[in-house]
């Protein structure tokens, strides 16, 4: 096996990193950057385009500011690649990022990108080293607020931040505490 690993310790590691990245996803969309910060190595840097280049304290920092202009964002991560090393981790991973502004002339605006990382397992546990975000398309379009008028009663409706119906789940609520 690639850096004499067991099969199961790979998989267990791929499972840690995959969930890593979810996490990261989960910390932007509700607006809990203690989360976020908790997913880097503290020498880590990330890079958000020309948007944003530094370490963590940094980089939670910007995000209240940046996501302010937000109503809802929603980042979905789809065909993970991971190439695992020992304590070293390299990843690939899709990523459809949805931005929704407020109202009253909402708008939709939509990245798709990949989030290039590497990771480092120090003290036992996976976390982001560096990670970049690349984008490849990007699309703006109106919301259509009929269909939203028309579902209104049908589910609750997300929103960023702590009163997402998502922060009533109490093991959710603690992730990363």
């Amino acid at each position: 096996m690639p850096g004499g690993q067991s099969v199961s310790d790979r998989l267990l590691d791929r499972i840690a990193i995959v969930e890593l990245v979810s996490r990261y996803c989960r910390g932007i969309d509700r607006r809990d950057f203690a989360l976020v910060r908790s997913l880097y190595h503290d020498d880590a840097i990330d890079e958000h385009g020309s948007m944003f280049r530094g370490g963590p304290d940094e980089f939670v920092a910007w995000l209240p500011q940046v996501t302010a202009a937000w109503e809802l964002t929603r980042h979905e991560i789809s065909n993970s690649v991971v190439a695992i090393d020992k304590d070293r981790a390299e990843g690939e991973h899709l990523v459809r990022a949805w931005h929704r502004t407020p109202p009253p002339d909402r708008r939709e605006f939509i990245i798709h990108g990949r989030y290039l990382d590497r990771y480092e397992r120090r003290a036992g546990e996976w976390k982001f080293y560096h990670r970049q975000l690349v984008l490849d398309h990007a699309e703006l379009r109106p919301v259509d607020e009929t269909v939203m008028a028309q579902l209104g009663g049908e589910a609750p409706h997300g929103i960023s931040g702590s009163g997402d119906p998502s922060w009533r789940l109490d093991l959710l609520a603690r992730l990363g505490r």
